[in-house]
């Protein structure tokens, strides 16, 4: 049939996605209204227990079912792709994590606040996450090569694609003409804003302990990554 390859954790991945993009972007878009309410230091805790939660959820879910569908292609055994695979998964970490560098901001032991970046990776890209999920998805998919996978990196890149547009507008409705001047001075499309010289690239701006940091989380995560796999196939998900 047409769509044998169709299993049902197709879509519960895809239900699975729109939830926590869903609460993840609602929250976000609802943090003026909640901060007014019970203050940023608690609103923080809660977006990132609610974020975290369903992240963990998603992440089980997609490790136990990433072979699921269709083996659309296979090449695992072909000589240099796991290299470029790994290339590619720590690269993807050095734009995705960028925003976790105020870890006491993001554990609420500081006031947290919203903040109008122009330095180091935005130099690069305004929305290095986006960047860093794609190629991670870009990775994987080409690792694993099922159906599973394509529709998993679909829904992710749509999620931040949204969240490209979704983070302007809330940064514009906060910073008004400020942003307009940091966003014209910026570009989504990574290094499009210095080629066309509106942006300069500073290298010193990456000598910084937190690049350590995330080199440190790739190797842990090089390490762990077997020890995860074996963890989340204990959950019958």
């Amino acid at each position: 049939m047409v769509f044998d390859w169709l299993t049902p954790s197709h879509l519960i991945v895809l239900g699975l996605l729109l939830c926590f993009a869903i609460a993840h972007s609602g929250l976000a878009a609802l943090r003026p209204w909640g901060e007014q309410r019970i203050g940023p230091r608690l609103y923080r805790v809660m977006f990132a227990l609610v974020s975290l939660s369903l992240a963990t959820v998603l992440i089980i879910y997609f490790f136990n079912h990433r072979y699921d569908g269709r083996q659309l292609w296979q090449v695992q055994g072909v000589p240099g792709v796991q290299t470029i695979v790994w290339s590619l998964s720590a690269l993807s970490f050095l734009f995705l994590y960028p925003a976790t560098f105020n870890l006491l901001e993001v554990a609420a032991l500081q006031k947290p606040a919203v903040h109008l970046y122009e330095t180091g990776i935005i130099r690069i890209t305004r929305h290095p996450q986006m960047v860093g999920q794609i190629i991670w998805c870009i990775a994987h998919t080409l690792w694993l090569g099922t159906s599973f996978m394509v529709v998993t990196s679909i829904g992710l890149i749509a999620h931040h694609l949204f969240g490209v547009w979704h983070g302007d507008r809330r940064l514009l409705s906060r910073y008004g003409e400020a942003f307009e001047a940091v966003k014209a001075r910026t570009s989504v499309v990574p290094f499009a804003a210095i080629v066309q010289g509106r942006q300069s690239f500073r290298w010193q701006e990456f000598i910084r302990p937190a690049y350590l940091g995330v080199v440190g989380f790739v190797l842990l995560f090089w390490w762990a990554h077997p020890l995860l796999i074996r963890a989340t196939s204990s959950v019958d998900w």
